[in-house]
């Protein structure tokens, strides 16, 4: 199989889909890897690195996507890439389709086949490709709380631990699933106050078990949330349901009724956002004041740590780019039923449900449509 990497144009978007060695394992099973020149450079690697791995380095974005049967990314498509997309190509990366109708109707009108990341789901209902992404953003989620609440960064000047004698801040965190438990974990260790809300009472346990520190659990209501974002310092959306748009679980009223110069980050935002006032920003533009509250919505967080981000990423999604590569898109999806959950999209199709519910569409079952 032919498979192209283009750079990534997302603004401040660094990393990049795959590393030398990744393609070095690509190319010693066959294929025929087209690098795009420079898409190495934010993540420290060089054209001379993928050359020597067997990669052919293409000078431009066509180069690299027109002669390619699979294109693998770390971002969607940005509107400056559509053009290049075209019936029977193979698209491998973060999709997020729930939060994007209009690349949604781009890739079903040009009747591009879309595997996503974040779908790709085991037997165990665990997201294989989204956890390594996951587990950065949790930890940068703290990382840029402690920033931002720095007085001369707009906050409430409060250090994140406190020192003896002074409280620490209080940092709620929505959802206890992989970017819940990371930012935890990191706020907890600096010695923050932390108050997880989570629906489902066998995570509250697993979490109160496995956690130490300043910990609080709660479970899931409108009243536990409201009465929690009201005393936060920093408020951590980490709301995920499978494929489909986030829930607003953090209101407008209850955001006018946070202390001023308080946060929230909507790690969420990728599939919409689980707080009513969130919108999307990027690293060069990253924050935004709304009812006295900084709010900050980077849809690629990762994206600011690409050397760690791209090595996780490409460790998690080689074997499934060998497996698309060895087999074809018909044959791996057949053989691996965690890859068939990943196809959102399927030769001018939506396969996706939750993908189609987010828009009022119709989708096909996947086995319906494969020869």
């Amino acid at each position: 199989m032919i498979i192209g990497i283009p750079k990534e144009i997302k603004d401040n978007e660094y990393r990049i889909a795959v590393t030398p060695g990744g393609v070095e394992a690509l190319v010693q099973a066959g294929h025929s890897v087209y690098v795009q020149s420079k898409a190495g450079e934010g993540s420290g690697f060089t054209d001379q690195e993928y050359a020597k791995s067997g990669a052919k380095i293409a000078k431009t974005a066509s180069d690299t996507w027109s002669p390619a049967e699979m294109i693998m990314k770390v971002k969607e498509p940005q509107e400056d890439e559509f053009e290049y997309m075209r019936e029977g190509l193979l698209l491998f990366t973060y999709l997020h389709l729930a939060a994007e109708e209009h690349l949604t109707k781009e890739m079903l009108k040009r009747k591009v086949s879309g595997v996503a990341y974040e779908t790709v789901e085991l037997e165990n209902r665990s997201l294989p490709l989204l956890t390594p992404m996951s587990e950065v953003a949790g930890r940068m989620s703290i990382q840029v709380a402690a920033y931002y609440l720095e007085k001369m960064n707009g906050g409430r000047g409060k250090l994140l631990g406190g020192v003896p004698g002074v409280r620490p801040a209080d940092v709620l965190i929505l959802g206890g699933g992989i970017v819940g438990f990371n930012a935890a974990q990191m706020a907890l260790g600096m010695g923050a106050h932390v108050t997880i809300i989570e629906k489902n009472p066998n995570v509250l346990r697993y979490l109160d078990h496995v956690l130490h520190g300043n910990l609080t659990t709660l479970a899931s209501n409108p009243r536990n949330i409201a009465e929690s974002v009201n005393v936060a310092d920093v408020v951590i959306g980490a709301v995920l349901i499978h494929g489909a748009r986030a829930p607003h679980l953090v209101t407008l009223d209850m955001i006018k009724k946070m202390k001023p110069d308080s946060i929230v980050i909507d790690v969420a935002i990728d599939q919409g956002g689980c707080i009513e006032t969130s919108r999307p920003t990027t690293h060069s533009d990253p924050v935004y004041l709304m009812e006295g509250v900084i709010h900050y919505m980077v849809t690629n967080m990762p994206g600011a740590v690409p050397r760690t981000s791209t090595y996780a990423l490409s460790n998690a999604t080689l074997p499934y780019a060998l497996a698309l590569g060895n087999l074809g898109l018909e044959d791996a999806v057949q053989e691996d039923p965690a890859l068939a959950r990943g196809v959102n999209t399927y030769q001018g199709k939506l396969t996706y449900p939750a993908v189609a519910d987010a828009f009022g569409m119709k989708s096909t079952p996947l086995e319906e449509l494969l020869p």
